[in-house]
């Protein structure tokens, strides 16, 4: 059985520099009708499950660590008895929503599980993810391509109509557009980019728009 991509829609709120904002949440789940991988914890672990069902969770992904993306991955890590995968350069970020092992107020010690490293395979169902370190919206955001299936899982790197934003703390806008040309656009033209937030869109209609 071959692998595919299921998708929902979370809505909740995003909090980073003392502001809070409504927002909906893509969410991503590969795999088979076996086992499969979550893309980011966003919101709602009941939300998640209604995409996930009765298939084994083999990892919880994260592809950075704004508290969008990471708010619910402690709880669906105890749902599920999957690890919780991110890249280290995100922890001051992880740390503003969940706190570090030595936080008096982390009594439960929510650290992820496994650290992320460009280049890194992640297998599920038959179908390799590879793991593409893409800094800029925050320091440890990565993006994960499937080549099999012909499409890339970005984040908030890139959406349908350019960059994430880089206007808050630990982003930098030089560093996302550098990520995005070197990682993202090597990438072939005709791949699906399934965003964090918000529609589809191709390698090659961002590359028109990025140049």
């Amino acid at each position: 059985m071959t692998a595919r991509v299921d998708h929902a829609v979370s809505s909740g709120t995003f909090s980073l520099d003392g502001e809070t904002f409504e927002v909906d949440n893509n969410i991503w789940v590969v795999g088979d009708d076996t086992e499969c991988i979550v893309i980011d914890a966003p919101h709602s672990v009941d939300d998640i499950m209604a995409v996930v069902g009765d298939r084994k969770v083999k990892a919880i992904v994260c592809t950075h660590a704004h508290d969008d993306h990471v708010r619910v991955a402690p709880a669906l890590r105890e749902r599920t008895v999957a690890p919780i995968m991110l890249h280290p350069d995100d922890r001051p970020v992880w740390e503003l929503t969940h706190g570090g092992a030595d936080d008096p107020d982390n009594t439960d010690g929510q650290l992820w599980d496994v650290d992320l490293a460009d280049g890194m395979s992640i297998e599920v169902a038959g179908t390799t993810l590879q793991v593409l370190h893409t800094p800029g919206h925050a320091p440890g955001a990565v993006c994960l391509y499937a080549p099999e299936l012909g499409c890339v899982f970005t984040g908030d790197t890139l959406f349908s109509g350019g960059p994430g934003a880089t206007g808050r703390s630990f982003s930098d806008r030089p560093t996302i557009e550098a990520s995005i040309r070197a990682k993202l656009f090597a990438l072939p033209p005709e791949t699906v980019v399934h965003t964090g937030h918000g529609d589809d869109t191709t390698i090659a209609a961002e590359q028109a728009l990025l140049g």
